[in-house]
């Protein structure tokens, strides 16, 4: 039996509303936006995992073996968790519409789940950083694509996350990108894309 179970945090929304998984960043935890995404959408359901993965202490969602390096094998076996993570608890709830919110290493699996099954129909990726080549994904066509930056983030370099939205647009998801002049923090103008982006699911 394949192992889907994350240490989480579950808000029960109504019947028909979205289902919300919020991705922390490295050293954070299921609570980091977990009262974030309950003002985003307060009658949806709001899944928050904990990360299984502990660097010194700090819990992620995969290995890396160097700032920006990552541990392939372990960013396949996180992917697959992931999504079956995802894919149970949306069939258990019935939802409407699956939607994910990440930040920095939330934000890469969240990406990297993306590239490889699809499955949510809008995503908002903060600080992202995939540093490869994705592979082609038909099934991205008309998603919902959010990605926020710093214009100066030492840990996700603009050209990179100009690469990502690149490769989003070319799989003809429906992708935005928002800037700001700062590096790895989250600034008030994310904040705002992100009400923006989840305002059709309330």
């Amino acid at each position: 039996m394949t192992d889907h179970q994350y240490v989480h945090r579950l808000h029960a929304g109504a019947k028909g509303k979205p289902i919300l998984f919020t991705l922390h960043g490295t050293g954070g935890d299921e609570n980091q936006f977990f009262d974030f995404a309950r003002q985003l959408l307060p009658d949806a359901t709001i899944v928050s995992p904990r990360g299984d993965v502990s660097e010194y202490g700090a819990a992620r969602f995969f290995k890396r073996t160097g700032e920006g390096v990552y541990d392939m094998a372990d960013l396949a076996r996180a992917t697959e968790k992931m999504a079956g993570f995802v894919s149970d608890l949306a069939r258990e709830h019935g939802d409407s519409a699956i939607l994910g919110l990440g930040f920095s290493n939330g934000a890469n699996i969240l990406a990297n789940v993306l590239i490889e099954k699809g499955l949510f129909d809008a995503s908002a990726l903060m600080h992202p950083l995939i540093p490869f080549q994705p592979k082609a994904n038909a099934g991205l066509a008309g998603r919902k694509v959010l990605i926020t930056a710093g214009e100066r983030d030492p840990i996700s370099p603009k050209p990179v996350t100009e690469a990502l939205a690149g490769y989003f647009e070319s799989q003809k998801a429906d992708t935005t990108t928002v800037w700001h002049p700062g590096g790895h923090d989250i600034r008030p103008n994310e904040v705002e894309a992100i009400k923006a982006l989840f305002e059709h699911y309330r």
